[in-house]
């Protein structure tokens, strides 16, 4: 089936909401860096926390870019998030395993650590926007609703989730993200929170056979709400041989020379999907050539 994005407001209240499943992106992402259950997680949370952050751009061109520097296992996990909801990601150490929580849970939070999480917006002009807070718990959906509170002032709850089944394939992903607008009152948060607490893991919700709109209609209970939008998404990387040409070019001739004095040819690999660029010594001298003519200019 599938992934989709959805989003919703309430028209008697000042509450918004965006949900997605991310069953099959995860799994991609799953096959694509060979992770084991606990990076799977991590990095399963993480594709659809941006999945939501990424659509709420409004530049067409924009992105946003998720780190989670934690002193864990799991090392660095970074993920990217398109204005269109697309996603793609990595993180440090696909292998890494951690024992099990006492409730039977992948330890995400352990598997990241302590440390901090930085928020890259890229709206496509001037300078990214970043803001950086101290990791809440490692578990991704606190740290996010953290960052909200702190950075962007915005109220916000976040719950991600990714059931990893017996065989380590992705069985349930997805994630939903539900943010008060300037003059929510005392007994709309309430309500929230009440509705919040009762809905259970987003998982759960999913295995138990519930639509995205049937899970915005729970989280959502009492209020009177209007589907925006449905868009479907997925895991897709933005790599390409001529944006491995100018990074390559953007190392400068000094280290371009090196490169063609000391190595038969290059291989490239993109981090989010493992493509492989072979660059030839022949393909280095090109380089190497425009290299000269930019920092002689």
């Amino acid at each position: 089936m599938q992934d989709r994005l959805i989003r919703a407001i309430c028209k008697d209240a000042a509450v918004k909401c965006t949900a997605v499943s991310t069953t099959q992106l995860v799994e991609r992402a799953r096959n694509i860096h060979k992770t084991l259950p606990l990076a799977t997680a991590a990095l399963g949370r993480a594709l659809s926390g941006v999945s939501m952050m990424g659509r709420e751009l409004k530049d067409e061109n924009g992105s946003v870019t998720l780190q989670f520097k934690g002193n864990g296992p799991l090392g660095t996990v970074t993920t990217v998030g398109d204005s269109d909801g697309c996603v793609r990601g990595y993180l440090q150490n696909p292998a890494a395993e951690l024992p099990l929580k006492p409730d039977g849970h992948l330890d995400v939070g352990g598997g990241i650590g302590r440390g901090y999480l930085m928020v890259i917006k890229d709206i496509g002009v001037g300078e990214p926007f970043s803001g950086t807070t101290v990791l809440h718990n490692g578990e991704i959906a606190e740290d996010l609703t953290k960052y909200f509170a702190e950075s962007e002032q915005i109220p916000s709850a976040v719950a991600l989730g990714v059931l990893v089944d017996t065989d380590q394939h992705v069985k349930q992903a997805g994630g939903y993200m539900v943010q008060l607008l300037p003059g929510a009152t005392d007994e709309e948060i309430t309500r929230l929170e009440k509705n919040i607490a009762s809905a259970g893991a987003m998982t759960t919700m999913m295995e138990r056979g519930m639509t995205l709109e049937d899970i915005v209609r729970t989280v959502l209970d009492g209020f009177d709400v209007e589907f925006l939008e449905e868009i479907p998404i997925e895991y897709r990387c933005s790599c390409s041989h001529s944006k491995v040409t100018r990074a390559l070019i953007s190392l400068g001739k000094d280290e371009l020379t090196r490169l063609r004095d000391e190595e038969d040819g290059i291989e490239v690999t993109c981090q989010f999907c493992d493509k492989v660029y072979k660059l030839t010594r022949e393909d280095i001298d090109v380089l190497l050539t425009a290299a000269t003519a930019r920092e002689e200019q």
